[in-house]
């Protein structure tokens, strides 16, 4: 009688585990995994893979930290990256601030959306922060949300521009070394305007965005003109050129009244995909790098 209730209390036991474990896999199962943007920027600057199953993906995502591997003309040397951005954080003064005014522009993301990833504007601000630190130009991005921003202040989206500005005046009194201001963007436009082939390689265009309301544009139209020149000049067809903007229905300043090396720039459109978007971001960061160097 007694081997007989041990028998079923285990046999009890067993069934509540096993369909324990059934639940656990039908919770992972149905999960999603959301990805940020600083994962994906690792995941393809270090890797640059495409995705062929889910088993490939995790594997990738999850081991990228380890395994750095570039794989984008040696930008720069993987073992060392770690470390060198562990010196920024300590002893380097910051002089370049990326943000993104409207963080929430996303792109093209069709291939990932199994996993909830949305790549946002904020995938180019990470490259630029990731490479130019390489390049011992040191650089923050900005992480603090402009939405929560206007939702404080009950502004509506055109208010964007207000919030951004508060965040770039904390960054300078933060940060007083900063210099330099880059705030990220996408266009909307369709794909054939804004992707073009240079080298048999897909590039998001490039657009430049100068607010004629600022009373003194003229200083960021002379910076933000040398950095299209060298980017006409390596990649011809690249840059969509320097939109002037002013009057009823836009902003005309998009906080260049900051200093004379505020510039807005647009990585491609909504269409635009990911391998697109950070080929033309590393193609900036070469113009924006020599500029820079020539300003001293």
């Amino acid at each position: 009688m007694h081997k007989r209730r041990r028998k079923l209390r285990f046999t009890f036991l067993a069934l509540i585990f096993i369909y324990s474990v059934f639940l656990s896999f039908q919770y992972l199962e149905n999960k999603k995994i959301e990805i940020k943007d600083k994962t994906l920027v690792k995941l393809f600057l270090y890797d640059s893979f495409h995705i062929k199953d889910k088993d490939d993906y995790m594997k990738k995502a999850f081991n990228v930290l380890v395994r750095i591997n570039s794989s984008y003309d040696n930008l720069v040397e993987p073992k060392k990256l770690v470390q060198k951005k562990v010196k920024t954080k300590e002893i380097r003064e910051p002089l370049v601030y990326i943000y993104n005014t409207h963080q929430k522009e996303e792109y093209l993301s069709n291939q990932f959306n199994e996993y909830s990833i949305k790549p946002t504007v904020m995938m180019p601000s990470y490259i630029m922060e990731e490479v130019l630190n390489s390049k011992n130009i040191y650089t923050i991005v900005e992480e603090n949300s402009i939405n929560e921003i206007l939702k404080r202040n009950n502004w509506n989206y055109a208010g964007s521009y207000k919030a951004s500005r508060i965040l770039i005046e904390e960054a300078k009194k933060k940060n007083p070394s900063l210099k330099y201001f880059v705030d990220v963007h996408r266009d909307s436009v369709k794909h054939d305007k804004t992707t073009v082939t240079i080298n048999n390689k897909a590039f998001a265009k490039l657009l430049f965005i100068i607010g004629l309301e600022n009373p003194h544009y003229e200083d960021n139209l002379l910076f933000t003109n040398k950095i299209n020149e060298k980017i006409n000049k390596y990649y011809p067809g690249l840059s969509r050129g320097i939109y002037k903007k002013k009057g009823i229905g836009v902003n005309g300043v998009y906080n260049q009244d900051n200093n004379k090396y505020t510039i807005l720039i647009e990585v491609g459109g909504k269409e635009n995909t990911i391998d697109e978007v950070m080929n033309a971001t590393i193609a900036f960061i070469k113009c924006f790098e020599e500029v820079v160097k020539d300003e001293g």
